[in-house]
C-alpha cells in the first residue's frame, strides 16, 4: 500500500457470499431450454463477471490503491427506507417458498435472497464508511445489482435497490443534496423513480435509448421524465443514441452532466457504473473503451472535488462481458483516483467511432433542458 498516496485510495467494500446468487442457464436471461442447443449460455448476470472483477483489483496494477473492507447483510427494517413493506414482504416469502421468477429474467432462487441483503448491506456499510469520516472513496463491489429495483418492484436482475438505499442513508445523516451519476447502459429507472417528487437529489442517467420493456419497467428514461412536484427538473435523462462511443460520452458529460451538478451542487456524489456500456458488451449497444471510463472517472473526481469535498461513493450494476467488464472496472477507478497515466493497456486497444449523432442529441437536449428545467434555465 506504501505506493499509494494516502489521499489516493479506494475502500471496496465486499463479501464473498454475494457469489452464492445462482442465476442458471437458458437462452439469454431467459433461464429456457429450448431442447435444440448443446450448450446453454449461463444467465448474464452470473458470478464470473463479479470474480474477475475482485480478482483485477486485488492483482491487477491498481492493487496498491485499493484497501478492502467486509461487507455485511441489511436488515430488513434498514430496507424500508426506498421499498414498500409489502414489496419486502413479496421477496421474504418468495425465498421461504424456494424462490421463484419475481420478472422477466429476474430470478430469486434459494441463496439469492442472502445475497441481495449482503448487497443492499454491503453498499449502506460503504456510505457510512464515508459520512463517519473513514474515507472518501468507497467502492460497493456487489451483486444482485440494484439500480432497477422500484420501490414496490423488481426489474431488470434487481431486487433491492442498493443506490437508492445509500442515498437515502446519506440524506438521513444530514446531507442536504446528493447527485447520482448513472452510467450503466440502462436507464437507472428504480432509482429515479424512488427520489422523482424530491428536489433533494439529482438523478442523472445516461443510457442507451432502449425505452420500456414491459410491465416491471414502465418508465421509457427519455428526457421528458424530469420528476414530479418538487422533484420536476432533478431527474436528468440522456438517452444516447445507440454506438454513442467515448468521444460521445464525453461530450454528454462535459455539455449536460458536469453543467447540472455545477448548478445543484451536492455535498454527496453517488456513481453508479455498469459496464455494460462498453463497446463488446453482449447486454448493450453502446461503444465505450477503457478510454472512455476512464475520463468519465476523471469528471466525476472533479465534481466531488468542487462538490462534496472529494467524496464519492460507487456502486457496481452491470457489466456482463466476463473479461472487458473487469478491464473497463480497472478504468473507472483509474478515473476516479485522477491518476497522471493509465496503469492498464486496452486488450481491444482501438474502436472506430462517429459522434456526430450523439452530438446532435446532447445539443438538443441542452436545448430542451434550457427551455423547461427550472433550475438549468439560462445556464
Amino acid at each position: 500500500m506504501a505506493a499509494a498516496c494516502s489521499n489516493k485510495i479506494i475502500d471496496v467494500f465486499w463479501h464473498e457470499g454475494m457469489l452464492n446468487h445462482e442465476t442458471g442457464k437458458g437462452v439469454f436471461d431467459s433461464g429456457t431450454d429450448p431442447g435444440f442447443l448443446d450448450v446453454l449460455e449461463k444467465h448474464p448476470e452470473n458470478s464470473d463477471r463479479i470474480k474477475n472483477m475482485v480478482s483485477i483489483l486485488q492483482k491487477g496494477p491498481i492493487y496498491p490503491y485499493i484497501s478492502w473492507q467486509l461487507g455485511r447483510t441489511a436488515q430488513v427494517p434498514e430496507l424500508l427506507s426506498f421499498h414498500a413493506p409489502e414489496y419486502i414482504d413479496e421477496l421474504v416469502e418468495a425465498d421461504k417458498q424456494g424462490g421463484k421468477m419475481i420478472c422477466a429474467g429476474t430470478f430469486l432462487n434459494p441463496g439469492s435472497w442472502d445475497a441481495a441483503l449482503l448487497a443492499a448491506g454491503t453498499t449502506l456499510s460503504a456510505m457510512k464508511h464515508i459520512l463517519d469520516g473513514h474515507g472518501k472513496l468507497a467502492y460497493a463491489l456487489v451483486r444482485p445489482p440494484g439500480h432497477h429495483a422500484q420501490p414496490k418492484q423488481a426489474d431488470g436482475y434487481c431486487f433491492l435497490n442498493n443506490a437508492g438505499l445509500a442515498v437515502q442513508l446519506a440524506l438521513d445523516s444530514g446531507c442536504k443534496k446528493v447527485t447520482v451519476i448513472d452510467i450503466d447502459v440502462h436507464y437507472g429507472n428504480g432509482t429515479a423513480e424512488g427520489f422523482y417528487r424530491t428536489d433533494k437529489v439529482l438523478t442523472v442517467s445516461l443510457h442507451m435509448n432502449h425505452g420500456s420493456w414491459g410491465p416491471s419497467h414502465p418508465q421509457n428514461g427519455s428526457v421528458g421524465e424530469l420528476g414530479e412536484g418538487e422533484g420536476f427538473g432533478y431527474n436528468l435523462n440522456i438517452p444516447l443514441p445507440n454506438g454513442t462511443g467515448d468521444r460521445g460520452y464525453g461530450y454528454a458529460m462535459k455539455e449536460l452532466v458536469v453543467p447540472a451538478v455545477h448548478k445543484f451542487e451536492p455535498d454527496m456524489i453517488v456513481f453508479v457504473v455498469g459496464q455494460d456500456s462498453s463497446a463488446f458488451d453482449p447486454n448493450g449497444r453502446q461503444c465505450l473503451t477503457m478510454d472512455g471510463y476512464r475520463e468519465i472517472g476523471r469528471i466525476v473526481h472533479s465534481l466531488a472535488n468542487k462538490h462534496s469535498g472529494g467524496k464519492i461513493l460507487i456502486v457496481q450494476e452491470g457489466g456482463y462481458h466476463i473479461t472487458y467488464s473487469a478491464y473497463c472496472l480497472h478504468a473507472i477507478l483509474e478515473g476516479v483516483l485522477d491518476l497522471p497515466q493509465p496503469l492498464l493497456c486496452d486488450p481491444i486497444a482501438y474502436y472506430p467511432e462517429d459522434e456526430a449523432f450523439a452530438v446532435e442529441f446532447v445539443e438538443a437536449t441542452r436545448k430542451y433542458h434550457k427551455e423547461m428545467v427550472p433550475f438549468l434555465k439560462g445556464s
